[in-house]
């Protein structure tokens, strides 16, 4: 969209949920608008108030803005990364775009790949902000914008997330603010000139936004779910009951080994951008598929597990720190003896619940934490790798640190890269593929400061995981849905790469595609397969990350990182870092699965 002069010119993807009240404060101020499109809003916005404009949008966005006589650019994304918005700088020129294909696709981009996303997506299943998989190219994190004049570019945050919770904060009064803020965030998500429905799991966090939505809808609302018949994960019973409870009109689609499980697979290689590891993103994509058929907006509950302490990882991190009173060689045996366990075709089966919590109680609290989620450790890195010194060293994350909390610092990097970077991404990718747009009215960051400061004993009291939400639905939603277990959003990876995904694996990971690739070393590879079709260790999860990233590296033609230098010294682990690297050795090869 263009401004009135020609000067400026604006190129907006997203969703501004206070337009009608920032087009009254600019209409104030003299300006005169020819639409009711937040486009409009956008650009004058920011012809107002250049970039102090993005602290006054809510929604969701990434954006570009050129001005013609300066020759500047400005790029912004929203404060939670719910949009992509990625960038490359070089030879003094900028190249962006909300898919990183966009950039791919210039001629002048040797296709790459990063050695350190590398390491990250082996290790965390997905590959933390800013960089990407693609050498030379970068996401723009989240609350931040970028400024380009002459070959020149400089980022700055806009906002910040920032925990201070308050200890003197009642249940009762927190519930109030929640209430207000939960009925304000939904009600403006809900506006849209086309049809829109809501993604419901029978969970507390979709039939919290459906309860919400129900209120505030003039008509009938549209539910869209996921069942597995016939499998023990499977939440038909739960969200048929949400959906009588609210009178919606509900459909369904059954997630089983008869529906075409390869075709959607291979299609993830083109609509991710990047590879994800996250199995959930199957489910996503038919979900999806079938929303839009009815929909073309529909809101979901994502982001309050990040927020109010959802997964059952925190609880793990507190069980983990009871266990750390025992003498480590005592842990580090009962770890190894674990591996004896029979395997299990579950999501998340009694032997990966007992390897996994003795295995990362020999670790820091911090290394728990990214373990519990995690995958391949630097001896499993290593025996896949042809050439394993390129990873000997991994790109530090942040771990947020001060007087926050024990499980506060964890939520707060969740927050930070497991939110955008693997959650979020997932939706985003799967919805857009289908022309579907998605909104999460959690992440209002009305809602997510709320949750900032909110004390510890609030998110999760006892074995309660999102003590407040569940206090504050206790008499609106039906009783099951909130006493039941969390399930998550995902496939039984480790049965179907043993069952109707096995050619796609053996297809995809064979001798020749391995060697090829320059990267991975086929013995170590095909010794994982093995391991795993023939039920001596539940890899399922490596494998599916090895899958998606095989057919992703093909879809696009990535080269081989360059020849690593000489390795530096990697710097032991220090509890008293400010920002805490990722070590390999964190990581295990016992069975893994998607935290949710």
């Amino acid at each position: 969209m263009l401004s009135d002069d020609g000067a400026t010119v604006l190129v907006f993807n997203g969703e501004i949920y206070n337009n009608d009240e920032l087009r009254q404060e600019l209409t104030g101020l003299g300006h005169r608008f020819h639409s009711r499109c937040d486009t409009e809003t956008v650009l004058r916005a920011f012809l107002h108030w250049d970039t102090d404009a993005f602290s006054k949008l809510r929604g969701m966005f990434g954006l570009a803005i050129w001005n013609q006589r300066r020759r500047r650019l400005v790029l912004a994304r929203d404060r939670l990364g719910i949009k992509p918005l990625y960038f490359a700088c070089r030879g003094g020129d900028i190249y962006f775009g909300s898919e990183l294909k966009t950039i791919l696709l210039h001629p002048e981009f040797e296709r790459r790949m990063d050695t350190t996303a590398l390491a990250h997506y082996l290790s965390l299943n997905y590959v933390p902000g800013p960089s990407t998989m693609v050498e030379g190219i970068e996401k723009l994190p989240p609350g931040n914008y970028l400024e380009w004049e002459d070959g020149h570019a400089l980022t700055e945050e806009y906002w910040k997330l920032d925990f201070q919770p308050n200890e003197r904060l009642t249940l009762d009064s927190a519930k109030q603010q929640l209430d207000g803020l939960l009925r304000d965030a939904v009600r403006e998500h809900l506006v849209a000139d086309v049809p829109l429905g809501i993604w419901s799991s029978g969970g507390l966090d979709s039939s919290t936004i459906l309860h919400y939505a129900a209120e505030a809808a003039p008509s009938r609302l549209k539910t869209f779910s996921i069942s597995f018949q016939g499998r023990k994960f499977d939440e038909t019973p739960y969200f048929r009951e949400v959906s009588r409870h609210y009178q919606t009109d509900h459909h369904e689609f059954d997630l089983n080994p008869g529906v075409e499980l390869r075709d959607a697979i291979e299609d993830f290689a083109n609509y991710s951008d990047e590879p994800s590891a996250d199995a959930g993103a199957l489910p996503v994509w038919f979900l999806s598929k079938m929303c839009r058929r009815e929909v073309t907006v529909a809101l979901s509950g994502d982001g309050a597990d990040e927020l109010f302490g959802g997964y059952n990882t925190y609880l793990a991190d507190r069980y983990a720190r009871m266990l750390r009173f025992m003498p480590l060689p005592m842990r580090q045996a009962a770890a190894h003896a674990a591996h004896w366990l029979p395997v299990s075709d579950d999501k998340i089966g009694l032997d990966y619940k007992i390897t996994r919590m003795l295995a990362g109680s020999t670790l820091t609290a911090d290394a728990a934490h990214f373990f519990w989620n995690g995958t391949f450790s630097q001896e499993g890195k290593r025996s896949i790798l042809s050439h394993p010194e390129s990873i000997q060293s991994v790109a530090p994350l942040k771990v947020p640190r001060g007087d926050v909390g024990y499980l506060n610092r964890y939520i707060w990097a969740d927050q930070l890269y497991y939110l955008p970077d693997d959650i979020l991404h997932k939706t985003d990718r799967m919805s857009m593929a289908h022309s579907l747009e998605v909104r999460p009215p959690f992440l209002d960051h009305r809602v997510v400061e709320f949750a900032a400061r909110l004390p510890e004993k609030l998110k999760i009291r006892g074995g309660r995981l999102k003590f407040i939400l569940r206090e504050l639905m206790k008499d609106r939603l039906p009783a099951s849905v909130l006493g039941r277990k969390k399930e998550g959003f995902d496939i039984p990876v480790h049965d179907w790469l043993r069952m109707v995904l096995r050619p796609l694996l053996l297809d995809t990971l064979n001798e020749r595609s391995v060697k090829e690739s320059g990267i991975f070393s086929w013995p170590g590879v095909e010794r994982a397969i093995h391991a795993h079709l023939e039920r001596r260790a539940n890899l399922g999860y490596h494998l599916w990350g090895l899958l998606v990233l095989f057919l992703w590296m093909k879809r696009w033609n990535i080269a081989p990182p360059l020849p690593a230098p000489e390795p530096a010294e990697v710097p032991a682990f220090d509890m008293n870092w400010s920002s805490s690297p990722l070590q390999p050795s964190y990581f295990s090869d016992v069975s893994s699965a998607r935290r949710r």
